[in-house]
């Protein structure tokens, strides 16, 4: 089969879609389909050679929401070498378009990516006034005739029909993860070490450190870790906190401030956005991640910490909490400092021999729910299900999830 999927962009500065939808497509052909992607890039973008399947970028546009004349008359051009459409994303014009150009003659599904949890309407009162005209204008439509609106996991399935009223899609939850490290993790890990002497010992170990990577943003959860951090140092006297990811909102010096007034800067660490060998590296180093999110959906580097054997201490607002805590790989606690202080002495709790047995866990838990593969099947699996019974447009979905 041949799908085709949609979003913003492939820069992997923009995120969890981007990097998710990269591993996907570098899937497909393992399991004898084909991948291509629609991109608002510009065509010359440097980060779009390293994608292995065919792109077609058709950028760059001039607005958040995406707005490109070319989109529909190359959908309407383009849709007959498709056998389904995934569009990546709410509340741009990529939606609509899909709409207009592909529904009644193709089917497509569309991701939510988290989009629809209703923690942003809580923290952004103003956002979720404008985007209810465009709700009952464009997006509600985009879902009700979607064949399945994707989800990550079934507490953001359920999240979903809080956010706008009115909802009516026909839900399905299906497998999603990350892709394994195929390196050598000492080659890895000594790689990342000899980029930051500051995290290396003098015998060439790695200093205990907590690793955090994701972007530097509040919805992680950023300030909520380096104050917990500050309260366990008595404690774990040895112990660094690494920040790993792109700054954007310049967040950094407020979260300095704060290790500063509690005498531990010395020990928090922001080395900036890393990939490839790198990122694989600073999981390897480390003993442990966090990720005390306010709010996500799924969180792909959790699940590759768990592909290198790394326990997790997360929030329990990271929507896939429950299965990891079932596997015995994480500690989890509400999304507060107390909460976070939590699972930081908790861990610190252990001695070696529970943590190597906790980390056999992660990696076990990883093999079982997250390897992305299970992904690019599921997919071709909708739509070749979809195909075989020759299914017309959604339009009388169930309100319930169902898993794969």
């Amino acid at each position: 089969m041949r799908i085709l999927h949609i979003i913003a962009t492939l820069d992997r500065r923009a995120g969890g879609p981007a990097n998710s939808l990269r591993r996907i497509v570098s899937t497909y052909p393992e399991i004898g389909s084909e991948g291509e992607v629609l991109t608002l890039d510009a065509p010359g973008a440097p980060f779009l050679q390293e994608i292995s399947c065919k792109v077609h970028a058709i950028g760059p546009v001039a607005s958040k929401f995406g707005y490109s004349a070319r989109l529909i008359p190359w959908l309407r051009q383009n849709r007959h070498r498709f056998d389904g459409v995934v569009v990546h994303g709410l509340w741009q014009y990529l939606g609509y378009a899909v709409r207009r150009a592909i529904g009644g003659h193709k089917p497509y599904m569309v991701f939510t990516h988290g989009m629809l949890d209703p923690w942003f309407n809580r923290t952004n009162r103003l956002k979720q006034l404008k985007k209810i005209p465009y709700w009952l204008l464009s997006e509600y439509w985009v879902l009700r005739g979607a064949h399945h609106v994707l989800f990550t996991s079934d507490a953001e399935a359920r999240l979903a029909t809080q956010s706008f009223w009115p909802w009516r899609w026909n839900p399905l939850v299906v497998p999603y993860g990350a892709s394994a490290c195929e390196g050598d993790p000492q080659q890895l890990r000594q790689a990342f070490l000899e980029e930051h002497p500051p995290l290396r010992n003098p015998d060439g170990t790695a200093r205990p450190f907590i690793l955090f990577l994701s972007r530097i943003h509040h919805k992680k959860g950023c300030d909520l870790l380096v104050e917990a951090f500050t309260k366990i140092v008595r404690d774990a006297s040895d112990l660094h906190l690494v920040f790993a990811g792109p700054d954007k909102d310049n967040l950094q010096p407020k979260l300095m401030h704060l290790a500063n007034v509690a005498g531990v800067a010395d020990r928090v660490h922001f080395i900036g956005m890393i990939d490839g060998d790198l990122k694989w590296g600073a999981f390897y180093a480390s003993q442990v991640f966090s990720l005390p999110s306010h709010q996500e959906n799924f969180g792909i580097a959790v699940a590759e910490a768990l592909a290198c054997s790394k326990p997790v201490l997360i929030s329990d607002k990271v929507n896939i909490w429950e299965d990891i805590v079932a596997d015995g790989a994480a500690f989890v606690g509400p999304d507060t400092v107390q909460g976070t202080y939590q699972t930081l002495t908790q861990w610190i709790g252990l001695n070696q021999d529970q943590r190597t047995a906790m980390g056999k866990r992660a990696l076990a838990c990883f093999l079982k729910r997250y390897d992305m593969r299970a992904n690019a099947y599921g997919i071709i699996d909708i739509f070749a299900a979809i195909a075989s019974t020759n299914m017309p447009s959604a339009s009388t979905p169930a309100k319930t999830a169902k898993a794969l």
